[in-house]
């Protein structure tokens, strides 16, 4: 799992939202959602109640249950939080959530983003349909030294009210549909807090690293809530 933490890690860094190149096609930006997302998740913040309890990470609030492990990812070069990764059912789900306009949605045009990025590394993608709405699946080809052959990660991510969730999915969940139904539970669960401040469309919104914790001594350090 440690293998599968560092490489969630350098997804963050390596595989960044931003807006589209020039001469970039015309893409559906349509809110991609579960038709019950405000019921059943992901929530927004303004959706659930201020009692229920929650590890507040700032950008997002993930809620505690058995058996879950919350890590936080660091970038070493800014010294910042960029993505929590939770490690569940045998699998690790590392989200990042972004800002979003408030009509429009970023999943379909940032998933064709993905497919092309990770081409240009090697791996093989494919879409595929799942409880939240299209997923991207991608093979991606492991070093010499970690063994060779190829590793399955999934990306999914659900339009919310001017925000955008993405998990990105390892282990046992890829491939494994009793466990991956576990991860989606887990993903929605989770609940976005925008805030009322403006940001362009595709920021990482802030997080941080919650109260009782102590925050890494070194930058790229991984830590544990």
């Amino acid at each position: 799992m440690a293998e599968q933490q560092d490489a969630a890690a350098n997804a963050a860094d390596e595989i960044e939202l931003h807006e589209g190149a020039e001469s970039a096609p015309e893409v559906d930006d349509s809110k991609s959602a579960p038709a019950d997302r405000s019921e059943a998740g992901p929530f927004d913040a303004a959706e659930v109640p201020t009692m229920r309890p929650y590890v507040d990470l700032g950008g997002i609030k993930v809620a505690p249950r058995e058996g879950l492990q919350l890590r936080l990812e660091v970038d070493e070069r800014a010294n910042r939080v960029v993505a929590v990764s939770l490690e569940y059912s045998e699998s690790l789900l590392q989200v990042q959530a972004f800002a979003a306009p408030k009509t429009t949605g970023l999943w379909h045009g940032v998933r064709g983003e993905l497919a092309q990025q990770l081409a240009a590394q090697g791996a093989t993608t494919t879409e595929e349909p799942g409880a939240l709405g299209i997923e991207l699946l991608a093979q991606t080809p492991l070093t010499a030294e970690q063994g060779g052959g190829t590793r399955p990660v999934r990306f999914i991510a659900v339009d919310g009210p001017r925000w955008l969730l993405r998990g990105v999915i390892m282990g046992k969940a890829a491939t494994d549909s009793e466990a991956l139904a576990n991860v989606i539970d887990l993903f929605r669960e989770i609940v976005v807090v925008r805030g009322e401040s403006p940001m362009p469309p595709s920021e990482l919104l802030p997080l941080k690293v919650p109260a009782g914790v102590q925050a890494a001594q070194q930058p790229g350090t991984t830590q544990q809530a």
